[in-house]
């Protein structure tokens, strides 16, 4: 738990996507007059970068507070540094922030995250595992053929593909695609409501593994130590190997990545299968 500074009335979160979440258009000046109006008493840079920063001094923020890990120039503009570790995890980078803000933090932490929208026309029975296999990046993404073998590997249990792609992909019939199909509030819902969820290293990881433990985060390239989801009791895929989070600081996983490949859905079956029930209505 996060409990706040009481000399502080007025705080402005600066993460990614501050532009989206300020409602800007997509003409300049209007966006700037926009942002100049906020005035915080205190900006938090959580992004570090140039443009974050340069977002803070338009709103007129009374102090800047960001963490010794920003972008070259960004660190002039601060008033106030967090010192960080720039390899650990950025959950707990952004820890230090708040703390350097007066915040003391608990030993649990708690994620405010919405219920979520439930789809029309969707029902939540019998049971599924979502998957979303999409992220930017080369290579990160998970191919139509491991697509195909997972959902079939997975049948008779519903397979739930979600995320943003124009691929065409032939799913099984235990398969339901609704990739590009629902909103983010959509997105958490059936991350609430799934038994299990899979994905790729990317944002709706991260919201998984602050909604549940049954996740497993597929890492092709990156490394889960740093980028991994902040859940002791998720799971991560890295080079062949499964592991839990919490056993990440002992166990030996390869630093080299490789892309997931058909030959590695059998193991992450073996994963989900004891933790998704299978419907005796559709056995």
């Amino acid at each position: 738990m996060l409990r706040g500074n009481p000399d502080v009335n007025h705080v402005h979160f600066l993460p990614r996507g501050e532009l989206r979440a300020l409602g800007a258009p997509t003409s300049l000046l209007p966006w700037l007059k926009k942002s100049g109006q906020i005035h915080p008493d205190l900006a938090l840079d959580f992004q570090g970068s140039l443009r974050s920063v340069l977002i803070a001094k338009i709103s007129g923020a009374k102090e800047i507070y960001g963490m010794s890990n920003a972008f070259a120039g960004a660190t002039w503009f601060y008033d106030r540094v967090a010192q960080v570790n720039r390899r650990s995890h950025p959950v707990e980078r952004y820890l230090r922030l708040a703390e350097c803000a007066g915040a003391t933090v608990g030993e649990s932490l708690r994620c405010s995250v919405p219920s979520g929208d439930p789809l029309p026309r969707f029902d939540a029975h019998p049971p599924f595992v979502l998957l979303h296999p999409f992220a930017r990046g080369q290579d990160k993404s998970l191919s139509n053929k491991v697509i195909e073998e997972f959902c079939q590997s997975l049948a008779p249990t519903r397979v739930v593909v979600v995320g943003q792609s124009h691929r065409r992909m032939h799913t099984p019939e235990n398969c339901i695609d609704l990739t590009r199909q629902t909103s983010l509030l959509q997105l958490l819902w059936l991350v609430r409501v799934a038994k299990f969820v899979v994905s790729v290293e990317s944002g709706p990881m991260h919201i998984a593994a602050a909604v549940t433990p049954n996740l497993l985060s597929i890492h092709s390239w990156t490394d889960p130590h740093r980028v991994g989801p902040y859940n002791p009791d998720a799971w991560v895929w890295k080079h062949g190997q499964l592991s839990r989070v919490a056993e990440l600081e002992t166990a030996k996983i390869r630093k080299r990545g490789r892309r997931f490949r058909r030959k590695d859905v059998e193991s992450v079956v073996e994963l989900i299968r004891p933790r998704v029930p299978i419907d005796p209505m559709v056995a």
